[in-house]
């Protein structure tokens, strides 16, 4: 098990620049998850970790050692590809020791991790199969397989269970956090989806046009979002980031605020509220119903207020239907207030809100 440090890390192509000074390190033993959109940089900055791109500036420490510019063989990390790069030709067996096998690994030696490998991923009684008589989540353990038989400082992962049906993923993300803290194993992990990284991770990184938005544990960037695109990026469904115009506003005037207050949030400010905060409410807002979504367990609402999209959750089935008028509203303690020009969290706000 390592520690991981990057440093000022950037990345261009050209004058292109993909990657802008990101800073972060990764505890030992703990699974830190990039997270981010397409293009936002996640999968370049584990390619520099795994030194299969060069920086174009800042360092890479494992413990005490600099990696930033030692070839990928020399730095004790294992890659998990989002395709798998299993050899097709190959049986299980073959396809797990390939790297040993390159390494020339005594007999022996591989076979004791070969045993130790196929016994943690149940794949006993497949080690003579190829990859084509596998099925996804198989060839997911295999993958895995050849990460930990190398023994490998850090484990990366590039968007594992991405081929994978629903079902299947929620089973793979549950099998490899479990297995990833029962063998103590450091693993960066690189996803687009939020709810991959809401329940595996220790730590997540969130990213957005080569930068860091905000890092912090799952529950910090739930309830304490740094900015409103951290705030809308998770959670299922997502923040509502409202403009607070004089409808929006209505829902403050029994509280007798302070008139210079509310002009400094209607200019200044964006309100961020969560749709499982938002209920329906006799003396609310009104809104417009714009669809209904059953979903068993609670029903997914989105309404409308005059221009304004909103999305809410409520736990009993609502007998109306698309174009009924409503009316919500929601508890002044569980609003999010962000700066409307930077985007970033503005609790000084929030506070004079809640006196």
């Amino acid at each position: 098990m390592s520690k991981l440090f990057v440093k000022h890390l950037s990345k261009s192509w050209g004058d292109t620049e993909v990657l802008h000074d990101i800073s972060f390190n990764c505890k030992q033993g703990s699974l830190l998850v990039l997270l981010g959109p397409s293009g936002c940089g996640k999968s370049t900055t584990l390619r520099l970790i795994a030194g299969l791109e060069d920086p174009s500036q800042g360092s890479i420490m494992m413990d005490e050692k600099e990696i930033t510019h030692l070839v990928p063989g020399k730095r004790g990390i294992a890659m998990v590809f989002q395709n798998y790069a299993l050899f097709p030709h190959l049986s299980v067996v073959e396809n797990i020791l390939f790297g040993l096998k390159a390494r020339k690994i005594k007999k022996d030696e591989q076979q004791k991790r070969l045993k130790y490998a196929a016994s943690v991923l149940g794949l006993s009684d497949l080690l003579d199969r190829r990859p084509s008589q596998l099925s996804g989540g198989q060839r997911q353990r295999v993958a895995l397989g050849r990460a930990i038989v190398y023994q490998s400082s850090i484990c990366l992962m590039d968007e594992p269970l991405s081929n994978l049906d629903a079902k299947l993923r929620q089973e793979m993300r549950q099998e490899i956090r479990s297995l990833q803290q029962r063998l103590g194993i450091t693993m960066i992990y690189v996803t687009h989806d939020q709810t991959e990284a809401m329940t595996m991770a220790d730590q997540i990184i969130l990213m957005k046009d080569g930068e860091i938005e905000q890092i912090g544990t799952p529950e910090e960037l739930y309830k304490t979002p740094a900015t409103a695109y951290s705030g809308n990026f998770i959670g299922t469904p997502p923040m509502n980031i409202l403009r607070p115009d004089q409808k929006i506003l209505s829902a403050f005037e029994s509280r007798k605020m302070d008139q210079e207050l509310l002009s400094k949030i209607e200019k200044q400010c964006l309100i961020g509220v969560r749709p499982e905060h938002i209920q329906l409410d006799e003396t609310g807002i009104p809104a417009t119903i714009n669809t209904i979504e059953y979903l068993g367990s609670e029903t997914l609402i989105a309404c409308q207020i005059e221009n304004q999209p909103i999305l809410f959750t409520t736990p009993n089935k609502l007998n109306m239907a698309p174009g009924g008028a409503i009316k919500i509203g929601w508890g002044v303690k569980n609003l999010h207030v962000f700066d409307a020009k930077s985007g970033k969290r503005d609790d000084s706000v929030y506070h004079q809100l809640l006196n």
